[in-house]
């Protein structure tokens, strides 16, 4: 065994590989700090994602490797988290209050695109994070019913508004504004967009780690206009295994390129169904589509998830699969699905413009 020096703590720190990171805390640069003290070895590890549901593993697969590895007589590992606000697209100002969105777009309607987001926020939010949700939806708002945070949004000052808050997330959706669910927005184009923007901007987001968009579906001037002008850490592209679905699925890929847009990956949504009287999996939409995506543009393939029952009752009932069966197989493929987003947000270049000085010159 060594010595416990801060070399050899580091030099053993630097063979184990970070669930998720894909990188040990070394070359990470996740090291805060390593104190040793009458034979304590203290080590201060600080990851750029949510780590609420692998600090645990992390703490004691590290103990356990020091202890073996070194004389240390008691480790003690503290593994916290901070989410920083990671670069968007050229000439576009930062969102008050957000360090990241994430859009959560797909090229058709029907791939559960809206049932994904959700999901994905509030995976985000049980992993740790600060999260909030907007549905950019105007003319098919269904975050209120997702969510079950019905009502008008309450506006403080008459100019500003405040999210509403369902299940530990800020949430706001044109559906907010509206007299009943069941109230049509009858606008055009330019008007939505107008719409959405101040709905955006003009929200009192709560100093949030990540801020989920859920898009409308398709690649026209709303979306367009959209990601123009927000923000956006990355994106986010739902599809389903078929081939039609796809097809949609690599125009919306193309246009978020367009627009200088980064996608963090694909997520393939009813990739099989699973029969809710004998567990029978089946993959009646065809296989592989979300793979095929991955390997022909090169972006993660995020993760699969099966068309289940209890996934489309949850969002009916205001209730998600991931707070109403927090342990079930489906909200551990969103969880991980969440853990991927977050890893691969985190190896984007950071954004320091909040931190820059601001030069102003005056006159006299």
């Amino acid at each position: 065994m060594s010595e416990i020096t801060k070399e050899v703590i580091e030099s053993v720190l630097s063979e184990y590989n970070l669930p998720i990171l894909e990188t040990d805390p070394v070359s990470g640069h996740i090291v805060r700090d390593i104190s040793i003290k009458d034979g304590l070895v203290k080590v201060d590890l600080e990851m750029g994602i949510p780590v609420e549901g692998i600090r645990h593993t992390i703490a004691e697969e590290l103990n356990s490797l020091l202890k073996h590895r070194t004389t240390a007589e008691d480790v003690l590992i503290n593994v916290t988290s901070r989410i920083q606000s990671h670069a968007v697209q050229k000439n576009v100002n930062a969102l008050k209050g957000v360090k990241n969105v994430i859009a959560v777009g797909s090229g058709k309607g029907g791939v559960g695109k809206s049932t994904v987001a959700v999901n994905l926020a509030l995976a985000l939010k049980e992993e740790g994070a600060k999260v909030g949700m907007m549905d950019a939806d105007i003319y098919g708002p269904s975050l209120p019913t997702m969510l079950g945070c019905h009502g008008k949004a309450a506006s403080t000052d008459g100019k500003t508004l405040e999210p509403m808050e369902a299940h530990g997330i800020q949430c706001i959706s044109m559906g907010h504004m509206l007299d009943s669910d069941d109230s049509p927005v009858i606008w055009r184009g330019p008007m939505a967009v107008s719409a959405l923007q101040q709905l955006l901007n003009d929200s009192n987001w709560g100093d949030l780690d990540y801020l989920v968009i859920d898009l409308p579906p398709g690649t026209g001037d709303i979306q367009l206009t959209l990601c123009q002008n927000i923000p956006v850490t990355g994106a986010v592209i739902v599809t389903t295994p078929q081939d039609i679905s796809l097809i949609d699925a690599n125009k919306a890929l193309k246009m978020f390129e367009k627009v200088s847009v980064s996608v963090l990956g694909v997520i393939e949504n009813m990739s099989t169904h699973i029969c809710s009287k004998c567990g029978h999996e089946e993959a009646i939409f065809g296989s592989g589509g979300g793979e095929k995506m991955s390997d022909r543009y090169g972006i993660p393939l995020l993760g699969q998830i099966p068309l289940s029952i209890e996934i489309r009752e949850g969002v009916d009932q205001g209730e998600p699969t991931v707070i109403s069966e927090p342990e079930s197989p489906v909200t551990n493929s969103f969880t991980m699905i969440a853990r991927q987003v977050a890893a691969e947000i985190s190896r984007k270049p950071k954004d320091f413009s909040a931190k820059m000085p601001k030069i102003v010159i005056e006159n006299k």
